[in-house]
């Protein structure tokens, strides 16, 4: 059998796939993007039903395509978003396949490059970029065995409410996706409670400005200003009901029982931290920071943005936060199902090259690995904040794309 011969494969048709396409056709670079379903296919099938763009129309697309049918306020459905990309890739005439599983790729031996084994065949290829984003194995701790007889699901499992079964719910992590399923199940009529553990959460909107926008203008993007990092802080914020702010006390008023971190099972009850209050408080806390920041820069600069006195209230403390609930008995509750909305880790073993440390990371700076000819696309921080968002993801492939450019005219140098 022949094997089919390329300078870079791009393994994944998601955002960052489409991105590195669009750069690498610009240069010249011969190249192809396999897929092993279809175009940005976890917004189609990986997410739940009403789903929509965490950012703005304006904000959640590439530089080369507007949304023809979206107003540039609103937040993209899911489905429009999937068809956005396929959009892209058919106006870029990019060489996309799909069906096509990746299974490995290893170092050619005293040659350069890579020879990848697909469920189509065998490539060889120069340069390798995984574009395979940060969402791919859907993670939960193993808490509540499966003899507890509780249904229990990731939040990429979820579509809508009528899929779980009858009862009381609890949905475990509070960041976008649980904070916003929860409230969907609580307006299907569901009782529901949400285990809420550190969070950062800023306002959707503050003076006329989206959120996005406030992240550019006060150069929270880049976060050149660094502080601190809080490592697995879930990221509070969502396009929900065309855009709002999370904030848990209003969910709590709205019928939502919070309680703290899931921290162990046994004998039919869940015990939980004592830590709702702490970091609740916490996200109030970044809330008004960014309040505050986003005065400062309106001051300084002159703008002319109305005042919005309003976004300083907060609603009274519920019961929740001064008498925390420490321990659920699941069956006297009647919760019936457990929804982990607790985020997702990478698997890369399908890369069987030097450049992931001890837990399967890998080891890169701006998305070069040590691994010369290796590339990753997608995965949070590659480069700054915007890194796993659309817009950040398209600037990042530029840099790889001439990053592999730059190695080609090394490989091409010849001596006069």
């Amino acid at each position: 059998m022949s094997i089919e011969k390329t300078n870079t494969l791009v393994i994944g048709a998601g955002q960052a796939g489409i991105a590195m396409s669009e750069h690498l056709g610009a240069m010249g670079i011969a190249h192809i993007v396999l897929e092993r379903k279809r175009i940005a296919e976890r917004w189609r099938s990986e997410r739940w039903d009403s789903l929509v763009a965490n950012g703005p129309a304006w904000h959640d697309r590439f530089p080369g395509l507007k949304f023809d049918d979206v107003g540039p306020d609103v937040f993209p459905p899911k489905e429009r978003m999937a068809r956005y990309f396929e959009d892209y890739a058919k106006m870029l005439k990019a060489p996309v396949r799909t069906g096509v599983d990746v299974r490995r790729v290893q170092r050619n031996d005293k040659r350069p490059g890579f020879t990848v084994t697909t469920s189509e065949g065998t490539i060889e290829a120069l340069h390798v970029v995984a574009a395979t984003g940060p969402f791919q194995v859907p993670t939960y701790p193993n808490i509540v065995p499966e003899s507890a007889g509780i249904q229990q699901l990731h939040s990429s499992a979820y579509k809508n409410p009528g899929q779980l079964a009858d009862g009381a719910v609890l949905v475990v992590g509070a960041g976008a996706s649980g904070s916003q399923i929860a409230e969907e199940l609580r307006q299907a009529g569901r009782t529901v409670y949400l285990s809420v553990g550190e969070h950062y959460r800023p306002p959707r909107s503050y003076r006329g400005r989206d959120y996005c926008w406030w992240l550019g203008a006060l150069g929270m993007w880049d976060e050149v200003k660094k502080k601190p990092k809080r490592e697995h802080v879930a990221f509070a914020v969502s396009g929900y009901e065309n855009g709002k702010t999370v904030d848990f006390r209003r969910l709590a008023h709205d019928g939502i029982q919070l309680v703290g971190i899931t921290t162990s099972y046994e004998n039919g009850t869940l015990r939980f931290a004592d830590n709702l209050a702490r970091d609740v408080a916490q996200g109030d806390a970044d809330y008004f920071e960014v309040l505050r920041e986003a005065d400062a820069y309106i001051e300084q600069n002159g703008l002319d943005l109305p005042p919005e006195p309003d976004a300083w209230k907060l609603l009274p403390d519920p019961q929740c936060l001064a008498y925390p609930i420490l321990s659920l008995n699941l069956a006297e509750a009647g919760i019936k199902t457990i929804l982990w909305a607790t985020g997702f880790k990478v698997d890369f073993s399908w890369i069987d090259v030097d450049t992931f440390d001890e837990k399967g990371y890998p080891i890169h700076k701006r998305g070069i690995s040590a691994e010369k000819g290796i590339y990753f696309l997608g995965l949070p921080n590659l480069t700054n904040r915007s890194s796993s968002f659309i817009w950040g993801v398209w600037h990042d492939a530029r840099y790889i794309a001439d990053h592999i450019g730059i190695h080609l005219d090394y490989l091409a140098y010849k001596k006069e």
